[in-house]
């Protein structure tokens, strides 16, 4: 675009450039850059005055950018932030392992609930991911541009500083030139005007008169040097303010412009990714919240309860029925051992409970006394299957351990036999017998509790003497209880419960078990109960007790829906708690003034 043209719709200013410009006709590249220089060309300060103003603005810009890598900056510390509070409460609420907590995620809304952790735990990664990218594509490369950008802006600046002090140069020795021509233009007037002077005045010498002549013709040959030196100076003054201001300024301008503009330019761009960081995570945040969503959907209550009966159910039958008691046939109403005899017309009469038999308790009540038997039998017949299990599995594990260690050791030995530079073969002979030994006793051990599961699960009906002996081989200081493990295993309202004639031909001798319980001193009564119903106790650990009946308690019900009583020193027992009703006083009265107050 020529000048001129410009000039007729740019600015009234270019009415004057161009009446300087002459018949120079020149491009300029941008009207920015015309608002800019015009000022300029009126005014001989207006140069740096523009220089002053394009500084600021150019540093302003830069200020801009960095304030916004400070802000990146901080956003990406932030995701950092919180990426760590995720995992750190992701890893709070992770189960223990080989705890409690554990076994609890066996349920469907604890496995669920497992899944949400692990599922916050890959959400964190997706904001670190956006920290790790955000610092990577904005703040390093902004800053490395930042530096870049610095470098330009003072390079750019430099020029123009520089080519204003080149035209103020110029302009300096123009008006050097043009004083120096003035000063000799008026000192040839004088010399002029002395001349004519001289020349008029009659009474002054022919010499000095030609004196004069000579020195004005001198002082009009040193203003006409003065005015060529003058109008050379001029011609290149005016050369050099043309290229100035139409060439070397638009020039520099031109370049902060595109600087500028590549500056905007940038902070948009980074801008675009900062969006875009975000949105390339946004699908696997998606899915991460859909495994969220899934986990919930998969939680099933029914297999959640079903979970707990098998967790809880103890194999137990509810009691039978009660028999009728026909109060209009005469009879003895006195409560004694014929009247809660056997009801199943065998005719054996309950056996009575005094001296170390009241010491004997159903193996499935847990006695309060150090750890409770190897073979879990104070456990229900659920229970301790479930229990006999698990022991076998850990056993099973145990092994397949030790087998892995030997077949590592023979290879190693085989190596040594093979290489006898990397070692002594006979070094991993103690381990490896050590290994047998322990692999030997822990089949021994697995042998062991696999009879007491059979027993439970009903495979082995009785368990023999030959049975018995080998049960001996396997534990030295709990004899008694694997001993009254077969004959013991029935509950007191018996829904477990083996042949009368096996009872009767099994003959338990005394044992360290039941010792125990003589040497104990007579638990103290902690309150009363009266018998809802007849209970005829035909196992051993439980005691028989007639309807409305009262006796001491000297044992609460510990979860195992049973009630330890007495009736008097020699006579104590179980009953099952649903069959009693408990009146807990530590200042319980003598049980025979109760009985006959009560009756």
């Amino acid at each position: 675009m020529h000048f001129q043209t410009i000039c007729t719709f740019s600015s009234p200013h270019l009415e004057l450039c161009a009446a300087l410009c002459g018949q120079f006709t020149i491009l300029i590249p941008e009207l920015w850059i015309v608002e800019i220089l015009l000022p300029m060309l009126c005014t001989r300060t207006g140069s740096q005055d523009q220089f002053d103003n394009l500084e600021k603005h150019t540093q302003w810009g830069i200020d801009v950018l960095e304030k916004y890598i400070k802000f990146v900056k901080e956003r990406t510390e932030i995701e950092i932030s919180y990426a760590k509070q995720l995992r750190n409460l992701s890893k709070k609420y992770q189960p223990k392992k080989n705890s409690k907590e554990e076994e609890e995620y066996k349920y469907t809304s604890c496995k669920a609930f497992l899944a949400t952790l692990n599922e916050m735990n890959d959400y964190a990664g997706q904001h670190e991911v956006i920290s790790e990218n955000m610092t990577c594509q904005i703040t390093a490369e902004l800053a490395r541009y930042v530096q870049e950008l610095k470098q330009e802006r003072k390079s750019h600046f430099h020029e123009g500083r520089k080519a204003q002090q080149h035209i103020e140069t110029c302009w300096k020795q123009l008006e050097a030139s043009k004083r120096r021509f003035e000063r000799d233009c008026k000192e040839a007037d004088r010399a002029q005007q002395y001349f004519e002077k001289m020349d008029a005045d009659i009474n002054v010498t022919k010499a000095d008169v030609e004196k004069a002549r000579s020195q004005a013709q001198l002082r009009h040959q040193m203003a006409e040097e003065s005015k060529g030196e003058y109008s050379s100076i001029l011609q290149k003054f005016n050369h050099e303010q043309h290229e100035h201001y139409y060439t070397h300024i638009p020039n520099i301008f031109q370049k902060i412009q595109d600087m500028e503009e590549r500056r905007i330019v940038r902070i948009g761009e980074s801008m675009k990714t900062f969006a875009e960081i975000d949105r390339q995570v946004i699908p696997i945040i998606g899915k991460c919240l859909d495994g969220i969503t899934k986990a919930a959907e998969s939680i099933d209550q029914q297999n959640d309860s079903q979970l707990v009966i098998e967790a809880f159910k103890s194999g137990f039958e509810p009691p039978g029925d009660i028999d009728f008691e026909d109060f209009t046939q005469p009879m003895k109403r006195t409560v004694s051992e014929s009247s809660l005899s056997n009801s199943r017309g065998d005719g054996k009469s309950e056996p009575k409970f005094g001296g170390k038999s009241k010491g004997k308790l159903w193996p499935f009540i847990k006695k309060n006394k150090g750890a409770g038997p190897e073979d879990f039998s104070n456990l229900p017949p659920e229970q301790r299957r479930k229990k006999l299990q698990q022991k076998v599995d850990e056993l099973n594990r145990d092994i397949q351990k030790e087998m892995d260690q030997r077949d590592a050791l023979t290879k190693m030995k085989d190596v040594y036999i093979k290489n006898p530079q990397m070692g002594d073969p006979g070094s991993v002979d103690h381990r490896l017998a050590e290994l047998g030994q322990n692999m030997e006793k822990l089949r021994l051990e697995v042998q062991k509790f696999e009879g007491w599961l059979a027993e439970v699960e009903g495979r082995l009906p009785m368990r023999t003497e030959q049975t018995r002996r080998q049960s001996g081989l396997y534990e030295t200081q709990n004899t008694s209880a694997v001993n009254n493990c077969a004959q013991d295993r029935e509950s007191p309202d018996g829904s477990y419960t083996e042949e009368q004639s096996q009872e009767s031909e099994m003959k338990v001798p005394a044992t360290d078990f039941d010792d125990e319980f003589d040497d104990e001193e007579p638990l103290p009564t902690i309150g009363t109960c009266k018998a809802l119903y007849t209970f005829e106790g035909q196992n051993e650990g439980t005691i028989s007790v007639a309807e409305g009946e009262m006796l001491y308690v000297i044992e609460e019900d510990k979860g195992d829906g049973w009630t330890r009583i007495r009736r008097n020193e020699d006579e104590e027992g179980y009953v099952p708690t649903s069959y009693v009703e408990v009146y807990l006083d530590k200042n319980a009265k003598d049980v025979s003034q109760i009985t006959s107050e009560n009756l």
